[in-house]
């Protein structure tokens, strides 16, 4: 039998005991370069790091490169940090298993096999934002993500020491065994109820984030191009999920953030948006609202913490508008769901 490989990353090699051959549902283990299963199905490890388990029909497109590395620099920004504090509460709350440490061993008795650590799998996980920010609120848990997006999972496998990332697509069978996530998230993410219950262990939660109608909705009075929050989202995601899932709990957060040019384009261009607004009408659309006088301090701006970097001291200068900014609706609904 092949023996496990240093060349593997430690945190996918913990992981091992969770995926699944995408081909058969065969156990995998690491081979050199590759994860095999005993039927010599083989997936190459990419030099960045992530391993490819998409099966034989391909995936839809992920984020592109450009949209890759906005989402990778808007995120790093800490504009989202109220955000993933949310998620980590109300994960907190809802998954005690994932603040436990292990249980003392008890040396008068023969040795049981370990008990494999809590695990959070992040569908959609793009660069691991939101899978490193718990994975350091929660350090007894490992953590696993998986995207369609090469440029997207490059970032990922880089963002933190106990997470491992896979190409996968979220509309296909997981390449997962059964109850092997404790906790399940799903961040402005599509959704695969069927497949979500399948891998939730019976304690586990799925947590899913969606925006609700005032997100960015500045932005979208300036930038009509820019897609818009489905009147009928909700009642579209309790269509899918009630069939799976009973909601155990729900939150909405809003707060406003004050965000410059460079920000503004790197978060139209990390989202769907980005296919459909032209360059031209949005350097016209932020001249006009970055160049006007603004109306003092916003409330619930984070006490202006956002308008600097992530450890707060101020942004570098981005051109003529460094002082120009724009007051932004963060607003989202984050619940938890339990499987039925």
């Amino acid at each position: 039998m092949p023996t496990t490989s240093p060349a593997a990353p430690s945190a996918l090699i913990s992981l091992l005991d969770v995926l699944r051959c995408p081909a058969c549902e065969g156990a995998l283990v690491a081979d050199g370069r590759a994860l095999q299963c005993p039927r010599r199905h083989s997936f190459d490890l990419a030099r960045a790091g992530y391993v490819s388990l998409l099966g034989g029909g391909g995936a839809v497109s992920g984020d592109d490169d450009e949209m890759a590395r906005a989402r990778d620099r808007f995120l790093g920004t800490g504009t989202y940090e109220p955000l993933l504090d949310g998620i980590g509460d109300l994960a907190q709350q809802e998954v005690p298993a994932l603040g436990e440490d292990p249980a003392p061993a008890d040396l008068s008795a023969p040795a049981p096999a370990p008990a494999p650590a809590p695990t959070i799998l992040d569908a959609g996980c793009g660069p691991g934002y939101y899978l490193a920010g718990l994975l350091d609120r929660f350090p007894a848990a490992r953590g696993l993500g998986f995207d369609t997006s090469a440029r997207s999972l490059r970032f990922a496998a880089r963002a933190h020491q106990r997470a491992a990332v896979y190409t996968g697509d979220v509309f296909a069978p997981f390449p997962l065994a059964d109850e092997s996530a404790d906790l399940l998230l799903d961040v402005f993410a599509p959704r695969n109820p069927a497949e979500f219950a399948r891998v939730l262990r019976p304690q586990g939660r799925l947590v899913v984030v969606r925006p609700t109608g005032a997100h960015l909705a500045e932005l979208r009075e300036i930038v009509p191009q820019m897609v818009s929050v489905d009147p009928r989202k909700e009642e579209r995601l309790h269509a899918a999920l009630d069939p799976f899932f009973a909601t155990t709990a729900q939150r909405e957060l809003t707060y406003r953030v004050s965000v410059d040019e460079a920000r503004i384009r790197d978060l139209i261009a990390m989202t769907p948006s980005a296919r459909h607004v032209e360059q031209e009408p949005l350097t016209a659309a932020l001249a006009t609202a970055l160049g006007g006088p603004l109306d003092g301090a916003l409330d619930g701006d984070l006490d202006g913490a956002l308008d600097g970097g992530v450890d707060g001291r101020p942004d570098e200068p981005h051109g003529d508008q460094a002082s120009a900014v724009f007051p932004v609706t963060i607003s989202v609904l984050v619940s938890a769901h339990r499987r039925l």
